[in-house]
């Protein structure tokens, strides 16, 4: 193993750990925050309201810390990052006890920027490692959600429990927790991501000059957008994102409408978000090995699975397993996307770029989200569903066409 390889390595496991103790924290706040929207503002058309406001704020913030990342490095953009979300977690808490909606939008808001920062260190990773490597290192780091997925919907309940005893309302616990774990986040990647990534990088890029595209100039995001290989990794990653945001926000409060305690919504979530980071060391190597396309139009068609199945009973077992493949559905084109796109561009454009496709992704999931409450309230949750299955079709076409023809201009040239 060579030094640069080994350097990676450290890179990518510390990205791992600050992913894991993250993704708890969004996690356990994520599995109430329809809930509180309409216990706090007192009508259920604003259930979806809160993560609406998280998913914008960080949609128009991860464009922002695309130029941070560039100018204090991805160690300086991330701790930042995890350090507001300390406070946004604060902020959230109290709002909670003072049962104020407002002051809880505001911590939404600081707990999204914070979120949008973490997102981007999947990059990272991507850029620290060899190019027959980015798969694989993306997902390495993604599946660090993994223990989010556990850790954070289960906490959620106990949490609660404890706060009660204090007299405070039991939906703040999740809170606190997400507090506690942004902050051993931050310690976490102050003192152990050295070297930057950002340097590292360009060391890779130097290394193998002919992989990377656009290595000669530095192009402009929308020059970037104009290859196909570009549009399919960022639809891929826009629409899956917005359908599994469309489905996952409003299923809590579908549940709690069935009579379901916080229990057997935070197991259902829990399935979901297992489902969401598990498979992605598995996700990983296949984009690596059968392509970025093929990967895509499994996650699609997944993705339209778990959203018919969804309407079939509102009981724990039925939702669970359509929960869990809306988040391997979401996990394959979030996946193949990533590592598309970071197959598209040289060091100077990544951080910009990425933060570009990430602000997008964003916005998808803010109208995801807003849109779900108001949906679920004039149709229904089925129909919402059946909606979402029509979005999830899109990129599946998409990747569908774009992988014909570079199946066909490969045999072409061989």
């Amino acid at each position: 193993m060579t030094n640069l390889e080994s350097i990676a390595r450290k890179i990518t496991t510390i990205l791992f750990a600050q992913q894991s103790l993250a993704s708890a924290g969004f996690i356990a706040a994520a599995t109430l925050n329809s809930i509180v929207g309409k216990e706090l503002s007192g009508h259920s058309n604003w259930a979806g309201v809160p993560s609406a406001v998280y998913l914008l704020a960080g949609a128009f913030a991860a464009f922002m810390w695309g130029y941070v990342f560039d100018a204090i490095g991805r160690r300086g953009g991330l701790t930042t990052g995890l350090s507001i979300g300390v406070v946004g977690s604060g902020v959230a808490f109290y709002a909670i006890a003072i049962h104020s909606f407002a002051i809880f939008l505001f911590g939404m808001i600081l707990m999204g920027i914070a979120n949008a920062a973490v997102q981007l260190g999947r990059f990272a990773a991507a850029e620290v490692n060899r190019p027959e490597h980015r798969g694989r290192a993306i997902s390495n780091v993604v599946i660090g959600g993994t223990v989010g997925s556990v850790v954070g919907p289960f906490v959620a309940g106990p949490a609660g429990s404890l706060i009660g005893s204090w007299g405070i309302d039991e939906l703040a616990g999740a809170y606190l927790v997400s507090l506690v774990l942004f902050a051993i986040a931050a310690i976490v990647v102050f003192l152990g991501l050295r070297p930057d990534p950002r340097e590292i990088g360009k060391e890779v890029a130097e290394q193998f000059p002919e992989t990377v595209a656009g290595s000669g100039q530095v192009r402009s995001v929308l020059e970037i957008l104009r290859q196909p290989a570009a549009r399919v990794a960022v639809i891929s990653m826009v629409l899956g994102q917005m359908v599994m945001v469309l489905v996952m926000v409003i299923t809590s409060l579908h549940m709690r409408g069935h009579n379901h305690g916080l229990p057997d919504i935070s197991l259902v979530i829990s399935s979901h978000t297992f489902g969401m980071y598990a498979f992605s060391i598995i996700s990983g190597r296949l984009a690596d090995r059968w392509g970025r396309g093929p990967v895509i139009m499994i996650g699609s068609a997944t993705l339209v699975i778990a959203c018919i199945a969804a309407t079939i009973s509102p009981d724990v077992l039925p939702l669970g397993v359509a929960l869990f493949l809306l988040g391997l559905g979401w996990n394959f084109c979030f996946v193949g996307g990533s590592t598309l796109l970071a197959d598209q561009l040289s060091p100077l454009e990544r951080a910009r770029t990425q933060g570009f496709n990430d602000l997008l992704v964003g916005l998808a999931s803010a109208l995801g989200s807003l849109e779900s409450g108001f949906i679920f309230a004039a149709l229904g949750y089925n129909t919402m569903a059946y909606i979402s299955a029509a979005f999830a079709l899109i990129p599946l076409i998409f990747a569908s066409f774009w992988t014909l023809k570079l199946v066909r201009k490969t045999q072409a040239f061989s």
